[in-house]
């Protein structure tokens, strides 16, 4: 890829490297496009020339080059060759007219901006006429996915039976956009993203053309920026040779752009799987303060946790030429030491942290959250695991079971997360024992198999603890309904919590430790979460509230309106009732007040009534001149 035409004299026009070093012909395309070289070799050493090509492929691989390049070999003549070729050394008659795009028998055209099935007749008009100078007469049209549907219908004949003077040759990043009656009629090639290895490569080399001093971590840094596209990376390489003064080192680049050092993001993960939550903040905010992004940081701690994951299966990915000394040596020791349900899990709660970091208004904040959350969960044992556990508890504490206390405790109940199966398996009781005891003289739970009460059925598993010497016995918080988390709140002093239960919640489903609601449209979304937070701290089990689209009950504000509408009802049936409603004409029922029948009264008296009148308020049985 050389441009020997060109100086680098401070007088020379300078041009950016995306254009100096664009590649000119198959021979500079083999950088990371190596299969379609090989079928384009073979097609023309044979003479299995198509009539129409789509090529695709994400920005900046190479899709409007390669078009370019491809014109060139279909239109090659020189003194001694006279035939399409894909040796494109010497250059021909047609070529430099055609790569600087301004030849006439090969016709660019950028479909964005000739959308239209008026400028597909003017193609299809022209194609009979031969060309003028050159073997074929070549359409190039970019971004082909743009065309109308009337555009591609029109097309259609045309690219089944073109004169055998006129080749296509359509460039798309949208593939899926493209109708499949047009991708049928085109020999389709699929340009790969471009490695960061190769990337690498190619800026070293440029770099040493241009007399550039550069260091290679550096270069990775970009490599891994541009995703693939060397047009991105190169257009980001002249960025980091201006920001650098004219060299590429790795502390220009990474402010540049605003990366964190690889080797403190190796640090962070470090941190995170040993459950460090102080040390990982720690570590997060000197990055952030030396400039590092954060989503950036959580970009790159997920590239890390995949990498780690990847050499676990492939050990070969820890010879990349785009990864740091650091990432490949500490990359391989913790694909050995940390578990793939580990891995997995980071990956999952990253995945989700990324974008919540990148819409929120406080990012440094929203960032440390995320990784609080990952740090908690890095010692939790995987499902499986847990699943197993439970069931060798089960399995082993039945022999112990005989001996353990059969009363029901005073502890609150919690779902172990065990499946139907196992509900009729006995409970698992968490007991305080004199070894269980720390230094500190403080009681740990541990779980223990005991048999279910035959009077009480038991859940699929129940948490009690023992009471310390000395202490008032806890008492049992049982959740059964909407009413008795509103009590929960009236109890414990949360009244605007109560009152967004009573006027917004719906209850669509409630098991022990799963509580599933659906919201009024007005109601904050925050109530699920305070929900979780105070349903645990009130009755010590870990509660799950999720939000539902089903339409579940009545609120409970919805629930006694009706219960007093219907009191209204029953009351106007009332003779009494009714006699005072026809003494006095606008009078209206404003209460009933349910009566509590005593035993020498009888059990279904009518809820006597306060009807509001002009005269004041009237109960039935006042004394009345009707």
């Amino acid at each position: 890829m050389s441009d020997a035409g060109l100086t680098n004299s401070p007088q020379a026009t300078y041009r950016v490297l995306a254009r100096k070093y664009r590649p000119k012909d198959f021979s500079d395309l083999m950088v990371g496009q190596e299969p379609m070289v090989r079928t384009l070799t073979n097609a023309f050493e044979t003479g299995r020339i198509a009539q129409a090509y789509m090529l695709t492929g994400v920005r900046g691989v190479g899709k409007t080059t390669t078009a370019r390049i491809l014109a060139r070999a279909l239109n090659y003549k020189t003194a001694d060759i006279d035939k399409p070729t894909i040796d494109l050394r010497v250059p021909g008659e047609h070529c430099q007219a055609i790569m600087e795009g301004r030849h006439v028998d090969v016709i660019e055209m950028d479909a964005a901006s000739h959308t239209g099935i008026d400028d597909i007749r003017e193609i299809i008009e022209q194609v009979r006429y031969r060309p003028v100078s050159a073997r074929y007469k070549v359409y190039i049209i970019d971004e082909v996915h743009m065309l109308s549907t009337q555009a591609f219908n029109g097309l259609l004949k045309t690219l089944e039976e073109p004169p055998e003077h006129v080749k296509f040759i359509f460039a798309t990043t949208e593939i899926r956009k493209v109708p499949i009656t047009v991708l049928s009629r085109c020999q389709r090639f699929d340009l790969r993203r471009i490695s960061a290895a190769d990337l690498v490569g190619l800026f070293s080399t440029i770099l040493g053309k241009e007399a550039i001093a550069f260091e290679p971590e550096a270069l990775a840094m970009i490599a891994r920026a541009a995703e693939g596209s060397a047009r991105d990376g190169l257009s980001l390489l002249d960025q980091a040779i201006a920001h650098g003064g004219g060299s590429v080192q790795v502390e220009t680049v990474r402010g540049m752009l605003g990366l964190a050092d690889r080797a403190r993001i190796v640090d962070l993960f470090e941190h995170i799987v040993r459950g460090d939550v102080t040390a990982a903040l720690e570590e997060f905010t000197a990055q952030y303060e030396a400039g590092a992004n954060p989503v950036v940081v959580l970009t790159d701690l997920a590239d890390f946790t995949h990498l780690v994951t990847r050499i676990k299966y492939i050990p070969a990915a820890a010879d990349d030429a785009s990864l740091s000394e650091v990432e490949r040596v500490r990359g391989a020791e913790f694909s050995a030491a940390v578990a793939v349900t580990t891995l997995s899990r980071m990956w999952q709660m990253l995945l989700k942290g990324i974008p919540e970091t990148e819409n929120s208004s406080r990012p440094a904040g929203a960032a440390e959250m995320v990784l609080i959350r990952l740090a908690h969960a890095a010692n939790l044992p995987s499902p499986e695991d847990a699943a197993r556990r439970v069931t060798e508890l089960l399995a082993s504490g039945n022999a112990g079971a005989a001996s353990a206390p059969s009363g029901s405790g005073g502890g609150a109940r919690a779902s172990l997360g065990g499946s139907a199966s196992m509900s009729a398996a006995p409970a698992a009781r968490a007991i305080e024992t004199p070894q269980a005891r720390t230094t500190a003289g403080q009681p740990v739970a541990r779980l223990q198999a005991v048999p279910s009460s035959s009077a009480e059925p038991s859940p699929v598993g129940r948490v009690e603890t023992r009471p310390q010497e000395n202490a008032q016995p806890q008492p049992k918080v049982d959740v059964r309904s909407l009413a008795d988390i509103s009590d929960l709140c009236t109890a414990n002093r949360e009244p605007i919590l109560r009152a967004r239960v009573r006027q917004s919640v719906h209850l669509v489903k409630l098991e022990p430790g799963r509580l599933e609601i659906r919201l009024e449209p007005d109601a904050p979304k925050s109530i699920a979460s305070d929900l979780a937070s105070k349903l645990k701290e009130w009755t010590g089990i870990t509660w799950w509230v999720t939000l539902s689209n089903e339409r579940g009950e009545p609120t409970l504000a919805e629930a006694e309106a009706q219960i007093k509408e219907q009191h209204k009802t029953d009351a106007r049936a009332d003779p009494d009732v009714a006699a005072i409603l026809a003494q006095f004409p606008g009078a209206r029922i404003i209460d009933v007040r349910i009566k509590v029948p005593v035993e020498d009264e009888l059990e279904e008296a009518q809820p006597p009534a306060i009807i509001e009148t002009d005269e004041g308020d009237i109960l039935p049985g006042d004394d009345l001149d009707i």
